[in-house]
């Protein structure tokens, strides 16, 4: 693994601009980057992400497996009561998943460490599944990056085989992301598109305009019965929301399905260390006040329950003292977990997010940031597989 430069390719912000990619630059920094890029050996790619993301996706089923039957584990999860047995019905009628994202630290030697499993709402999917490819089949026509570079990349292919295998033909499917939130319409816009491709009807409507009828159903602003839906919107805030208590009786298809609530809370991290110690891909992990004393002597990570793109995040420990993120998630609770430099490449440390759909490991992408906590507007940048 290797950080390469590579000249930008003329014209891409306005491809970027008419392929509906408008977030490329935000507040006058640039989030898409492709003024350099990762390389990978293939035994890289297999070896050390695909295959540790494939049995880490099996060990977090068997967690959830084991906290739907345990109500002590769910209160310490903070899953309110109210949802804990539709939850549970949800796990038992193995509803579908699509898609969820592991993220890690990795540099090409030692195993990638699991930092994160974005189960519920995770976003750059477009940029990773169609942005990315573009680029790589681009650059390759332009003779910037050797004809036989490769992208571990089947998002899309993945994308579309899971809709197709989810949902019959031209089967009416709501996809909902919240107003004014560009980087979150263009990741539902883009599963809008493979829904379509998989020979769906995809109807789209904002989270705040979704209602429940007199019947409990819930309905899109033209009161169109809303059968099954994909919501860019955690669970954590839905069960706070006043339509909360209609969900369990609602029979509206989730996407994704409320056995997810589980696996997109932190609390899983402790759980796996505790079912899976010393497990090569995982880092020690504890729920807040049950860390070992030898624990808490060295560096770790204090992590909310529930947060989202590294917010309230604290680093204790590091010799320059702690480092801490802003935000305003941590009601429910804390867990901690061990300290691992993030890699460095040049003057930016990077992060490696690993893709599951349909239950498969299907893609990876890579964030920057000259910070060392990954945040909403860290650089995204594009990579390659080449075996010299």
């Amino acid at each position: 693994m290797k950080r390469i430069s590579v000249p930008e390719r003329p014209g891409w912000k306005e491809q970027a601009e008419k392929l509906g990619f408008g977030f490329h630059t935000m507040y006058g920094a640039p989030y898409w980057d492709e003024t350099r890029a990762y390389q990978f050996t293939l035994e890289e790619i297999e070896r050390d992400l695909e295959d540790p993301s494939q049995e880490l996706y099996g060990m977090c089923l068997d967690l959830v497996d084991r906290v739907v039957r345990d109500d002590a584990l769910l209160e310490k999860m903070a899953i309110p009561q109210t949802y804990r047995e539709w939850i549970r019905q949800s796990w038992e009628n193995s509803e579908p998943s699509l898609y969820g994202r592991f993220d890690f630290f990795y540099d090409g030697t030692g195993p990638a460490k699991l930092l994160e499993f974005n189960a519920d709402t995770p976003t750059a999917l477009y940029e990773t599944g169609f942005f990315q490819w573009i680029w790589l089949e681009e650059q390759i026509a332009a003779g910037v990056i050797p004809q036989n570079s490769d992208q571990f990349n089947s998002v899309q292919d993945r994308l579309i085989e899971r809709f197709a295998a989810m949902f019959a033909p031209g089967y009416h499917i709501h996809f909902a992301s919240s107003k004014d939130h560009d980087e979150d319409r263009a990741t539902v816009r883009y599963l809008e598109d493979c829904a379509k491709q998989a020979g769906l009807t995809p109807h789209y409507v904002a989270v705040e305009d979704i209602g429940v009828d007199a019947e409990g159903r819930f309905a899109d602003k033209n009161a169109f019965v809303i059968d099954a839906l994909f919501k860019l919107y955690p669970y954590e805030d839905m069960f706070r929301e006043d339509y909360g208590p209609f969900l369990p009786g609602s029979k509206v298809h989730l996407i994704e399905p409320p056995w997810k609530a589980i696996l997109s809370n932190k609390a899983i991290l402790p759980l796996l260390w505790e079912m899976f110690p010393g497990h090569p891909n995982l880092l020690p992990s504890y729920f807040d006040g049950e860390a070992p004393a030898e624990f808490e002597a060295s560096a770790f990570v204090r992590k909310p329950l529930f947060s989202r793109e590294g917010a309230n995040i604290t680093v204790r420990g590091l010799e320059g003292g702690d480092v801490t993120t802003p935000g305003s998630y941590g009601e429910e609770g804390h867990i901690l977990q061990a300290y691992v430099e993030p890699p460095k490449f040049g003057d930016d440390y990077a992060m490696i997010g690993s893709w599951i759909v349909g239950g498969i490991a299907s893609g990876i992408l890579i964030r920057e940031d000259r910070e060392k906590i990954t945040q909403d507007l860290s650089r995204f940048v594009p990579h390659i597989i080449l075996d010299t």
